[in-house]
């Protein structure tokens, strides 16, 4: 369907493919992988012709409709619904046509003839799904969650809604061809997976850039992965692509060991052969020649490059300087709303030291929300909020460098940080992949990556002991997203962080906390180990009042029913450490959980208290 041959192309004076060969075949499903700035989105580009080749060809089979999901959205003058119905463009002319006739057959002279043509173009419209359209936009918003962005003007709505909002377009074109540049950025998890169940049955081919392990191992059956300019093709999804990666990475490296040893001995040879000719008496032609002849066999061998088998990565390693409090951050009956609107409904929080706690929600639940409380950005309608003693926050937003000078080198930003001179700023840039003259690029010119990556600098060298991140894995490549995970796991401080990102979850969190309904249920356990308890929170329907009157409700109005959901919300938590502790034989991991057992049942007490009385 898609040939890209021997294509060449130059980058701002650097050469990003010299001899790229790619394709994308009929009913293919592709993961494109490779680090930040390895091209992937340019070869996108190339296929799209929104860049010019430098050089091979590009062969597209006639008549081929592609969709293109872009980093960066479209333009568009309109509502989001109107925004989505230029997705059936050609059914829009129909219908079109259809009023113009229903008004033709008003008229006498004209209804016989327009009565004929309505009914031809009418089947048209029929065959084409034209009836269908309405609930092919609804099932797709609702898929995607974007339900209340449809009366909206589109100019109004943010960037990540404006990216949802393209990929929903997209969809409902159906094009032969799907490319999808970081289709799960700005989704939620059940967004995620609905659109994993989506692709799975799309008929057409898709070819996906994602950072995002789980989606790739979830929706593609092919890995094409760009390094070097060049691209190597791989069968099986992203788990099996790094299987084979690494085993043919060993294999390599063993040939070119082989080969070195080889040329070692060849070089042994020629150097005795040359002696030995030196010291016979008289000097011996024939050694020569035979010298000579494997000198010539040397030179025309084909030399193994020794291959990368560790490539360069960040070197993030992250102390936590003095230890906190054992209460780390606490939240008591918080409640918090917008414009009338309850985000937050008397939630209640206590992270001790060294736990590591994963908030999960869909859009809008208010996880970012709760993050900003505890870090007491904001303050909440009701309840309170206290922080541990002895805490340094480490907070990594989604965008870690808003509201910076963007005009700043990264060098000076860094340095206004962490006290060091030019020279150090710089050794320390380099263990994070800044090199030479890159310290010195504007702020303005980094993309998410560098800017994350620049940040976690940062962190690396202020010693802190409480890290808060809000889904810190968006832009970073695998790479560097594995690097994040290794110094987590080697973190000695407390950690609470917001992701969609499901690999990243169920590597780095033991535990599990679901905002649903304003409401926090906390599960001892990974995304994966939890994840039913959240199907059935949300499967549960949730009796709330309506948001102006539920913020003006006393406490006492509403205690009896909210205690007791609690009392037996606790009790099952109490019953998930007692199960974990009974797997358990590390002496400090069940202090540990001993604790927090203390804590929940002290909880559950005072709970019963308040209920009976």
């Amino acid at each position: 369907m898609i040939i890209v041959k021997d294509v060449y192309k130059i980058i701002g004076g650097k050469v990003l493919f010299e001899s790229l060969t790619f394709e994308i075949n009929e009913g293919q499903k592709i993961g494109l992988v490779g680090r930040n700035g390895s091209g992937k989105s340019t070869l996108f580009r190339l296929i799209t012709k929104e860049e010019t080749l430098d050089g091979g060809d590009l062969f597209i089979k006639k008549g081929l409709s592609i969709g293109y999901l872009k980093q960066i959205p479209d333009r568009f003058k309109g509502t989001a619904k109107e925004y989505l119905e230029t997705a059936f463009s050609e059914l829009h002319h129909l219908l079109i046509d259809m009023q113009r006739l229903e008004r033709e057959m008003l008229d006498p002279d004209k209804m016989e003839k327009a009565l004929q043509h309505y009914g031809e173009v009418q089947d048209q419209f029929t065959e084409r799904g034209g009836y269908e359209m309405e609930a092919m936009i609804s099932q797709v918003a609702n898929g995607l969650h974007i339900e209340e962005l449809l009366d909206l003007p589109y100019d109004d709505l943010s960037g990540g809604e404006k990216t949802k909002l393209s990929l929903a377009k997209i969809l409902l074109e159906k094009p032969d061809v799907l490319l999808l540049d970081e289709p799960t950025n700005h989704l939620d998890i059940v967004a995620i997976e609905w659109l994993e169940q989506y692709l799975i049955q799309y008929k057409g081919a898709v070819c996906i850039i994602s950072h995002d392990r789980s989606f790739l191992d979830h929706t593609v059956s092919n890995i094409v992965d760009l390094e070097s300019g060049e691209a190597q093709h791989y069968k099986g999804n992203y788990s099996s692509f790094e299987h084979q990666k690494e085993e043919q990475l060993l294999a390599e490296f063993h040939q070119y060991q082989e080969q070195q040893k080889k040329i070692k001995k060849m070089k042994e040879a020629i150097r005795r052969l040359r002696q030995w000719a030196n010291e016979a008496n008289p000097p011996n032609p024939k050694l020569f020649k035979k010298a000579k002849s494997m000198e010539r066999a040397l030179e025309k061998m084909e030399k193994i490059n020794r291959p990368i088998i560790d490539p360069k990565k960040m070197g993030l390693t992250l102390q936590a300087e003095g230890r906190s409090g054992n209460d780390v951050l606490t939240a008591e009956e918080v409640t918090k709303g917008y414009q009338g609107r309850l985000i937050l409904d008397e939630i209640n929080l206590n992270l001790r030291y060294k736990e590591r706690l994963a908030i999960v929600g869909a859009n809008g639940s208010g996880k970012s929300t709760l993050l900003k409380l505890l870090l007491q950005q904001e303050v909440p309608d009701a309840g309170t909020i206290k922080q541990g003693s002895s805490i340094q926050i480490g907070y990594l937003p989604q965008n870690p460098l808003d509201g910076v000078n963007e005009q700043q080198r990264m060098i000076d930003y860094f340095r206004e940080h962490i006290r060091v001179t030019e020279g150090q700023a710089r050794h320390l840039l380099a263990a994070f992949m800044f090199y030479g003259y890159d310290v010195f690029q504007k702020i303005a010119n980094l993309s998410g990556g560098e800017r994350m990556r620049l940040k976690l600098a940062i962190f690396m060298h202020e010693g802190v002991n409480l890290l808060v991140l809000d889904e810190p894995t968006n832009h970073l490549d695998v790479e560097s997203q594995e690097v994040l995970e290794e110094a987590l796991e080697h973190f000695e401080g407390t950690v609470v962080g917001v992701s969609h990102d499901r690999y990243f979850l169920n590597r780095c969190f033991k535990e599990t906390a679901y905002l649903v309904g304003g409401m926090l249920y906390r599960y001892l356990g990974s995304y994966n180990e939890t994840k039913e308890k959240w199907n059935k929170l949300t499967d549960k329907p949730v009796k709330r009042a309506s948001s102006s009157s539920k913020m003006e409700t006393s406490k006492s109005t509403k205690k009896d029913t909210t205690v007791e959901e609690k009392i037996i919300k606790l009790e099952q938590d109490l019953n998930d450490i007692d199960e974990v502790m009974k797997r358990k034989t590390d002496v400090d991991e069940l202090m540990t959980l001993q604790e927090k057992k203390d804590v929940l049942t002290e909880h559950i007490d005072l709970l019963y208290e308040t209920w009976l009385n």
